[in-house]
């Protein structure tokens, strides 16, 4: 008797052991292997927002639609939306709302459908939450704007603007590094042949680009002679400087304005297109669309201001006790430009007009050098401060390091940056 009861006990035990061995309930792990590690995939995010927890639809801003509007027309109850009226216009300015600006609905995926979230996109890098979920809550989000380095190349067809347009090249960069070259290209004078290779940032938001930052280093060759650009930082201010360390910052740009054409040359006799006889022509024309601005060549003082029959709206600036600049046929002034004003090279003095003795829109632009009459195209402008010679071991090392990548094979560099 006692031998059966010892021997159903074994059976039991044998039993309940092969049964916790098989469904793994003991916790001993009886092999070599890992417990496998089942990971829960992070959720997609969009503006802060786990965008695969909602359904999402986009619209656009209609002509004459107010935030309200827009709001009640996805049901969101009056109380909320007459919250508005009490958002500091720090926090949310619902008169800054423009037509075309796009948003997104983010719906709850269960039977009610409710409206948890609205994103109002204000530009390509800011954006406004509205969040619904308790009451009303509204805050500001920015998009990662990545700085993606790029080497491009092209040879002059006609335009700067349009050969970077034809070559797949960002043609805003067109402005930037004719700002670069400013003192040291004619831009109005480029000859078809002419070439140029430039690093820089473009600024990308996604997939997108908005616009182009930093132009770390270029060359230009012009006429066949080569002009080169480094970006380095002297006394805290970043400027572009030549391969010798000369910088390209002269006492006068070559131009007092973007992108237009020459249409009269200095001459010692021209048949002037109002008054039909050959008279001197002491300046150089520039035709470009009325309102184009028209900046100053240097730093200076503005010793005339006014209008006359030949000239119409005109400026007169004295640069130093040598050199002195005219600008005529103005529509309108710059703004705080009067006699006795200071202005620096770049500051906008007035806009291509027409007024005066002017067939059509155009900038006549004079120059004196010791009060006699030159041609402002043949003006040798003097640089400013060169490097230093406590800084020109390091500009050495900075060019080096630039120019081995400027001369390298057409790429992408593959570094980006993030702004925030």
């Amino acid at each position: 008797m006692i031998r059966k009861v010892l021997l159903i006990l074994v059976i039991v035990a044998l039993s309940i052991i092969a049964v916790d061995l098989f469904t793994g309930t003991s916790g001993v792990n009886t092999s070599n292997k890992e417990p496998e590690v089942i990971e829960t995939p992070a959720p997609i995010l969009e503006y802060g927002i786990p965008v695969d927890s909602f359904n999402i639809v986009e619209g656009q801003i209609r002509w004459g639609q107010t935030i309200g509007n827009l709001l009640s027309g996805l049901n969101i109850r009056n109380e909320i939306i007459n919250k508005l009226a009490l958002v500091s216009p720090d926090t949310f300015n619902s008169k800054k709302v423009k037509a075309g600006n796009r948003y997104k609905v983010f719906y709850t995926k269960d039977t009610v459908n409710a409206v948890a979230y609205l994103v109002y996109g204000h530009s390509p890098i800011d954006f406004y939450i509205f969040d619904f979920r308790d009451s009303l809550r509204i805050y500001p989000f920015q998009k990662e704007v990545r700085a993606v380095r790029k080497i491009d190349e092209a040879q002059i067809k006609s335009s700067l603007w349009e050969t970077m347009k034809s070559s797949g090249i960002n043609p805003v960069l067109a402005l930037d590094l004719s700002d670069v070259f400013a003192w040291t290209v004619d831009f109005f004078g480029l000859f078809p042949g002419d070439k140029f290779r430039v690093m820089y940032d473009e600024l990308m938001i996604d997939s997108t680009s908005i616009g182009i930052g930093t132009i770390h280093a270029a060359w230009f060759e012009h006429r066949g002679e080569m002009n080169y650009a480094f970006r380095f930082e002297q006394d805290s201010v970043a400027s572009y400087w030549d391969e010798k360390g000369n910088s390209l910052r002269k006492s006068f740009l070559k131009a007092p304005l973007r992108f237009s054409r020459i249409s009269s040359r200095y001459s010692g006799s021209r048949m002037h297109p109002v008054l039909k006889i050959y008279r001197p022509h002491t300046g150089v024309d520039y035709a470009a669309p009325a309102g184009t601005p028209v900046v100053a060549i240097g730093d200076g003082v503005v010793i005339e201001k006014g209008y006359n029959h030949a000239a119409g709206n005109f400026v007169k600036i004295r640069h130093n006790s040598v050199y002195t600049s005219g600008y005529n046929h103005f529509s309108r002034f710059g703004k705080g430009v009067e006699k006795g004003a200071r202005v620096k090279q770049g500051d906008v003095i007035g806009y291509v007009g027409s007024t005066g003795y002017a067939t059509g829109p155009h900038l006549d632009l004079r120059f004196w050098m010791n009060g006699k009459a030159i041609d402002p195209l043949k003006v040798k402008s003097p640089p400013v401060e060169p490097i230093k010679a406590e800084n020109l071991s390091r500009f050495t090392i900075a060019r080096d390091s630039l120019l081995s990548l400027l001369d390298s094979t057409k790429v992408v560099v593959p570094d980006t940056l993030s702004i925030k």
